[in-house]
């Protein structure tokens, strides 16, 4: 059984400031825009997924690598749709067809790899590709990376995007795993700023 991990007082105010109360259920799929944000949950993560494993509301998980138990696992629990951000360099070194178990699960797999070089940039078309995907889904969504960095990014482009306030979202993926405070793209900008297409306040300040 996954145990919960505390999460930090700043989150659960700035996800009370955004929608007034942190009860109740909350999902992300197929919604065109999000008026409530409860605070991510930090899971345990052995034997599952490396370095971060965090639960939001009922229908979203975003993580570091799973392993082949993970991917069960996230089956067992509804999830229909896993999207990757690792490059396939890293995916060659994880020991296992993370393709081809989730279909074997019978899941959908999203490859959307970026590591914000020439070749893997951090672009807005990536997040339009990530917009869609939730959009259409039919179940959960696992989204992950390596250690929850990229996803956390990510994610948080995709909550700036469909309203919420940046202040808000920022903390929330800072909760997880953003590091915008001492880790950057090779160009001197955020990913998520590079997601997004537009300079975030507040990004790399705390």
């Amino acid at each position: 059984m996954t145990r919960a991990r505390p999460f930090s007082t700043a989150v659960v105010l700035a996800a009370t400031l955004f929608h007034g109360s942190i009860a109740g259920a909350q999902k992300f799929v197929k919604q065109d825009s999000i008026r409530a944000l409860p605070a991510p949950v930090l899971l345990e993560t052995a034997g599952m997924f490396q370095d971060r494993y965090a639960k939001v509301g009922d229908d979203m998980f975003i993580a570091g690598q799973p392993t082949e138990k993970a991917l069960r696992e996230m089956k067992a629990q509804g999830v229909t749709t896993i999207v990757n951000l690792r490059t396939p360099p890293e995916m060659a070194r994880i020991g296992f067809d993370e393709p081809k178990l989730i279909a074997e699960l019978g899941m959908k797999y999203v490859y959307l790899p970026v590591r914000g070089d020439a070749e893997f940039p951090y672009s807005t078309e990536t997040l339009a590709k990530f917009t869609d995907v939730m959009r259409s889904a039919q179940g959960k969504v696992l989204l992950h990376c390596t250690v929850a960095w990229r996803a956390s990014h990510l994610w948080g482009a995709y909550l700036i995007q469909a309203g919420v306030p940046a202040a808000v979202a920022l903390t929330h993926a800072r909760a997880i795993n953003l590091m915008d405070e001492h880790r950057m793209d090779s160009s001197g900008r955020q990913p998520l700023e590079l997601f997004l297409g537009k300079s975030v306040p507040g990004l790399g300040k705390r």
